[in-house]
């Protein structure tokens, strides 16, 4: 089952200009897996630890995905189809999924046939190795790449805007659509806090550039690393 974005506690606050500036010292982890932590997006990013980044030995099998990891016949891609359809489908046997409709956030597109859509990993499975994850086991890649414990992590998104992203970071690709560009900075934010993935300079200058122009929300995460 996939906890919807409902679940997760967003207050929102004004913008402190002091709290948009990076930190200059790096910080410690904001807690231990499995905790909820509530921090400013500013102070989420200042917990990331920041270093260049490498695509030594990357395969996207690395990641094993769209599993079915409850067992109850749906595959992780079906299961992010199911949650977000703002009109309901009709689901079949081995979930097989007609009819319905979705909305895409990047492009701010409805979409009637979910063969149209892709489900795109807010941060890239590539982002995710160069970030951290080359070092993380094949259980913990797997359960990144199936995360439906948070649904900032997994989007249904229509595949031409998942492919303009690409495996791209803020720092070179934003969503099409201007008014989803700092939902996209804080959820972005939030999964990087949540699997404790590391951000590259320029990645972290566009972060705190983004977010300068919004309102900035208190996000609350729970760690999964």
């Amino acid at each position: 089952m996939r906890i919807s974005r409902a679940a997760l506690t967003a207050v929102t606050t004004a913008a402190l200009t002091a709290l948009l500036a990076p930190a200059q010292a790096q910080a410690a982890p904001p807690g231990q897996p499995g905790e909820t932590v509530t921090m400013s997006v500013p102070e989420a990013i200042a917990s990331l630890p920041v270093h260049e980044e490498d695509r030594t030995g990357y395969q996207r099998t690395s990641f094993k995905h769209w599993v079915d990891a409850d067992r109850d016949g749906c595959s992780t891609r079906q299961e992010v189809l199911l949650e977000e359809a703002v009109a309901a489908p009709e689901q079949g046997p081995r979930c097989l999924i007609s009819g319905g409709q979705w909305y895409s956030e990047y492009d701010a597109t409805y979409v009637d046939n979910a063969r149209s859509l892709d489900i795109d990993h807010r941060v890239p499975l590539a982002e995710a190795w160069d970030s951290g994850a080359s070092a993380w086991t094949a259980g913990e890649r797997e359960a990144y790449a199936n995360d439906l414990g948070d649904s900032r992590s997994l989007v249904a998104v229509s595949a031409r805007t998942n492919r303009s992203k690409a495996d791209q970071d803020p720092s070179t690709w934003m969503p099409p659509y201007e008014d989803d560009r700092c939902q996209y900075i804080v959820d972005w934010v939030a999964v990087k806090t949540r699997w404790q993935l590391a951000v590259d300079p320029a990645e972290e200058a566009a972060l705190y550039e983004n977010l300068s122009g919004c309102d900035v929300d208190l996000i609350q995460v729970t760690l999964a690393r």
